[in-house]
């Protein structure tokens, strides 16, 4: 008899634990589009019925799948459902044996969420492991499968975290910055090397070794109460083979599958080419970018929904201000525009760029929205990283002048802006977490570095920084290990802190504050965060364009020359009018328009009086 009661009383829990998974876990009311799919996941679950019993949400079809441990609930949320709580039973044979208590919240308000990030923000790009540790105690959760600190390597986890982030969110906003994207945040419980996130394992949860979700939202609120936004890093494309659902697929064609394995290509041109055979396309779209990280098939409407309702989810509960997604042209083209533009129609203000490695502005274009480019599909995204523009900065810092080299080639990227529908949504940079660092490509000449963020900052785009260029960290990505080197000043134990002016040796200073002074000028210069651009042709090298509006013009003129060049003023009349002295940005002095010379790679920025 001991025995029965033992088994009726432990029952219970083993019944439970069938059901170990209902995403996403909450929604909301108050969505334009009022279907909501709940993937449901637990041992031979596939053969429960399932009711509800709540005003306003309807359960219109119980969708079985490949694999038993599955179900796909489709809901309805009508205008009429209200903020609460209700109750998903479970049963077999009439018999309940699980209950899930599902949340309705209502849609937060504030104009300090979902904000959206433009071309008056300063973008800063964080990899979390490598920029500051707030909390030691979250270094190693020895249920992960990689548990260990090593800051001696490049390949494992250095301990960084989001209480670190959180800590120098008034260091971020002293140096000028507006707007904050880290690589994911999202759990990547792989075997090794994936601090950089792109390998996730649950795309609803944050990893642990860099806080919680509910830390997440804290510092989404922290960021906008200092006025920083946040940018997610977001990787449709692919999962780590180590996500649950890879371990245990829902159906077979999840993921995009071969008769043998077959990494992508790593080419966009089979994307856009009129002529591209099938396998070349195939390649490009459906092959998996490593062996470790998945190829989700997004022309299967069950990973459609989830992962559009994913990103909803995340962008409701924490109030975040804009996505930047990863691979971009590696995804399925439709189902890419589809869930761009249902995240515009619910969040109208968020902001979302796509990552394009290209090198002409008619193929980075070609995903950008509208159709100026004859596709025959409007993909809906706002923007792109400009990196046709990034290497055009490149070419006039380091490139000899020429037809077609040195700075013609800025000029001559600039004028293509006509491709694109909003070109001053475009993300402009000059190095990332995946290229070598900035001060290295310019040969470590602080004379051309101030003149790369000058264009930076200046130009009729979206800015965005790598963390540490402030303070001229530098390498090469060979392997790229070696430009994610940690923040100094980010650890206890590091002995020297470049977060503060003591720390930093003299030249760091100076381009820290360099940075610092063009940074906040700009924050507050309505020319230089929303005017207009006119850009003259480089003659003798010497390149001049002007930003401007009806209360303000500035002028930034840039020496690609390996000689002193003189400016001449009545070339560009046009702009200057009668205007003879202007006000140096950086060190404030008023200086005669008559009497300019740059030396060679020198830059200016003016404000015209």
């Amino acid at each position: 008899m001991k025995k029965l009661l033992l088994v009726l009383l432990f029952l219970p829990f083993a019944v439970w634990a069938q059901i170990q998974r209902v995403e996403p876990m909450s929604w909301w009311t108050g969505f334009s589009d009022p279907q909501l799919q709940l993937l449901v996941y637990g041992k031979g679950i596939s053969d429960a019925q399932v009711r509800l019993d709540y005003p306003g949400v309807r359960l219109k079809k119980i969708n079985k799948v490949e694999n038993p441990n599955y179900l796909f609930l489709d809901l309805e949320v009508g205008e009429d459902a209200k903020p609460g709580r209700f109750k998903i039973d479970f049963s077999r044979n009439g018999k309940t044996f699980y209950r899930y208590d599902y949340v309705l919240n209502a849609r937060s308000k504030g104009l300090t969420r979902n904000q959206g990030v433009t071309e008056k923000d300063l973008i800063y790009l964080i990899m979390p492991d490598r920029f500051a540790n707030g909390d030691y105690k979250n270094d190693v959760v020895r249920s992960m499968r990689e548990n260990t600190i090593n800051r001696d390597s490049m390949y494992y986890r250095h301990g960084g975290d989001l209480q670190g982030i959180i800590n120098k969110l008034p260091y971020l906003k002293d140096l000028g910055v507006t707007a904050i994207w880290n690589t994911p945040e999202v759990e990547n419980d792989m075997d090794n090397a994936s601090y950089h996130g792109y390998a996730a394992t649950d795309l609803y949860k944050i990893d642990p070794r860099y806080g919680t979700n509910e830390l997440y939202r804290q510092y989404v609120e922290a960021a906008h109460r200092h006025g920083l936004k946040i940018i997610k890093d977001v990787v449709p494309n692919h999962v780590g083979t180590e996500h649950w659902f890879i371990q245990d697929m829902p159906m077979k064609d999840w993921v995009n599958r071969f008769p043998v394995y077959t990494n992508t290509s790593y080419r966009f041109e089979p994307v856009q080419d009129p002529y591209a055979s099938e396998i070349d396309y195939n390649e490009a779209v459906r092959g998996w970018f490593v062996p470790t990280m998945a190829d989700l098939n997004q022309e299967n409407p069950y990973v459609q929904k989830y992962l559009t309702q994913n990103y909803l989810w995340w962008t409701e509960y924490a109030g975040i201000d804009g996505f930047r997604i990863d691979t971009y042209s590696y995804n399925d083209p439709k189902f890419m525009a589809e869930w761009v533009k249902r995240v515009r129609t619910e969040f109208p203000r968020v902001s979302i760029f796509g990552e394009t490695l290209m090198f002409q502005a008619s193929n980075q274009a070609y995903f950008t929205e509208g159709d100026r480019v004859g596709r025959g599909l409007d993909t809906h995204l706002p923007g792109i990283t400009d990196s046709v523009l990034k290497d055009a900065l490149y070419e006039a810092l380091n490139g000899k002048y020429g037809w077609y080299d040195g700075v013609n080639r800025l000029y001559n990227a600039l004028a293509q802006d006509y491709l694109y529908e909003h070109p001053e949504n475009n993300v402009l940079f000059l190095d990332n977490h995946d290229m070598s660092r900035f001060f290295s490509m310019v040969g470590e000449d602080l004379t051309k570095f101030k003149s790369g963020i000058t264009l930076l900052f200046t130009l009729k785009k979206v800015p965005q920084m790598y963390y540490g260029t402030e303070i001229l960290m530098k390498n090469f990505s060979d392997p790229d290990g070696l430009v994610r080197s940690d923040m100094p000043g980010g650890w206890k134990a590091d002995k020297v802190d470049k977060f503060t002016a003591a720390g930093r040796t003299a030249q760091e200073n100076e381009a820290f504050d360099f940075i610092k002074t063009l940074a906040n000028f700009r924050k507050n210069s309505s020319a230089l965060t929303a005017g207009k651009m006119m850009q003259f042709f480089p003659k003798d090298g010497l390149y001049v364009y002007f930003r401007y509006d009806g209360e303000q013009t500035i002028m930034v003129a840039y020496n690609g020359a390996e000689e002193m060049r003189k400016l001449n003023p009545l070339r560009y009349r046009e702009r200057l009018g009668n205007s003879s002295t202007a006000v140096d940005i950086i060190s404030g002095k008023i200086v005669g328009l008559n009497n300019l010379q740059l030396q060679p790679r020198q830059s200016l920025i003016l404000e015209i009086k």
